[in-house]
C-alpha cells in the first residue's frame, strides 16, 4: 500500500509554523511527513531556512502517530557524518515507535559551501557519501568507533542516545551512475518527481522504501497558482545541474530571470485546482515504482492543499 505524505518546506516557513503544519497534516490524514534541510532558501523570496533538527524536535512532541523523514540531508561537508549520526539518532529516538526515514544525498553548493570547503565534483561527493554512510551505520551500532578514511576521521566516538532500530538510509540519486552506486549502500531511494533512475537502482539490487516528492500550488484558479509558484519557486524551472552548483540565493535569483511564467505553467508543478490532477500525479508516481509519495504546497496558503487533500485526494488512496 502506498503512503501519501505532505512536505514541510523549510525554505518557506518559520519553524513554529512548520510544527503547526505537521499537526494539521496529521489531523488531515496524511501517512507521513517529509521536511527539507537547507542552510539557505533557493531564492530570497522564500524567506526561511531553520535548523531542521531543532524543528523536528518540535514536530516529534507536537504529533502522535505520523511517520517522518528528512528529504534530504547531505552528511558530507556542512554536517560531518559523526554529527549527522548523532542528530538523526536523537530525532529518531524522539519519534519512538514511529518510522523515521533518513534521506541523504550529495547536496547542493547553496547549502554546503558555507564552511569554506571546496565544492567537489559529483563523483567525489558520491564517494564521500558512501564513506559517510558507513561511518553513520557504525555509530548507530552503539559501539565505540574509530575511523580513518579517505575523507573522514572519527576517533573514540560512541553514541549513547539511539533509537530502538536504526532508521533506513534512503539515498537521493538522479543519474544512472549515481543510482547504480546508491543501490550498493542505500536502504531506500529518494527523489523529487518520478525519475527513471529508480529503475536503474532497482535493476542493480536496490531495495527498501522509495520516496517521490511532487510539487503543487493549490489556489482558487490556475492563473493564481502559476503566479504564486512563479513568485516563490522559480528555481523549479532551472535546467540541468544548476541547482547543485549555484552558491547563493542571489545567484539563483539571477539564474531564474530566464524562467518565465509559461515555464512554470508547463512544468512539473501541479497548478490545476482540480483534485483529479493531484490524484493523477500521485498515481503516475506509484506506477513508476514509488511507495511513498508526498506533495509540497508552494506559497503561504498551506491550508488550501491540506483541505483539498483531506476532502478530495486522500480518500482516493485509503
Amino acid at each position: 500500500m502506498t503512503a501519501i505524505g505532505y512536505t514541510l518546506s523549510s525554505e518557506e516557513h518559520h519553524p513554529s509554523a512548520l510544527v503547526d503544519y505537521a499537526q494539521r497534516a496529521e489531523a488531515a490524514g496524511f501517512d507521513f511527513l517529509s521536511i527539507s534541510d537547507h542552510f539557505h532558501p533557493w531564492v530570497g523570496e522564500q524567506g526561511e531556512a531553520p535548523f531542521v533538527w531543532s524543528t523536528l524536535g518540535g514536530v516529534a512532541t507536537a504529533t502522535e502517530d505520523i511517520d517522518v523523514g528528512v528529504g534530504v540531508s547531505a552528511p558530507i561537508q556542512r554536517f560531518h557524518p559523526a554529527i549527522y549520526a548523532q542528530a538523526a539518532a536523537t530525532v529518531a529516538a524522539m519519534f519512538e515507535s514511529r518510522a523515521f526515514y533518513a534521506g541523504v544525498g550529495t547536496g547542493e553548493n547553496l547549502n554546503e559551501h558555507v564552511l569554506g570547503d571546496r565544492w567537489p565534483e559529483h563523483a567525489v561527493r558520491m564517494e564521500m557519501l558512501e564513506e559517510a554512510i558507513g561511518v553513520i551505520r557504525k555509530l548507530w551500532s552503539g559501539r565505540e568507533v574509530s575511523h580513518h578514511g579517505d575523507h573522514y576521521t572519527v576517533e573514540n566516538a560512541r553514541l549513547f542516545t539511539l533509537p530502538e532500530e536504526p532508521p533506513p538510509i534512503c539515498v537521493s540519486a538522479y543519474g544512472e551512475r549515481a543510482a547504480t552506486a546508491a543501490a550498493d549502500f542505500s536502504d531506500g531511494f529518494w527523489s523529487v518527481g518520478p525519475q527513471e533512475a529508480i529503475e536503474v537502482w532497482e535493476d542493480n539490487g536496490g531495495e527498501g522504501p522509495r520516496f517521490c516528492q511532487l510539487q503543487a500550488c493549490v489556489a482558487e484558479t490556475e492563473d493564481e497558482a502559476v503566479e504564486t509558484a512563479y513568485r516563490y519557486w522559480p528555481n523549479s524551472g532551472l535546467p540541468g545541474e544548476l541547482s547543485a552548483e549555484l552558491a547563493t540565493p542571489a545567484l539563483f535569483e539571477q539564474a531564474t530571470q530566464m524562467v518565465s511564467k509559461d515555464d512554470i505553467a508547463e512544468g512539473s508543478i501541479i497548478t490545476d485546482p482540480d483534485p483529479q490532477a493531484h490524484i493523477d500525479s500521485i498515481e503516475t508516481a506509484i506506477d513508476a515504482g514509488y511507495d511513498h509519495v508526498y506533495t509540497m504546497q508552494i506559497g503561504d496558503d498551506q491550508g488550501a492543499l491540506l483541505e483539498l487533500y483531506e476532502e478530495e485526494v486522500l480518500p482516493s488512496f485509503s
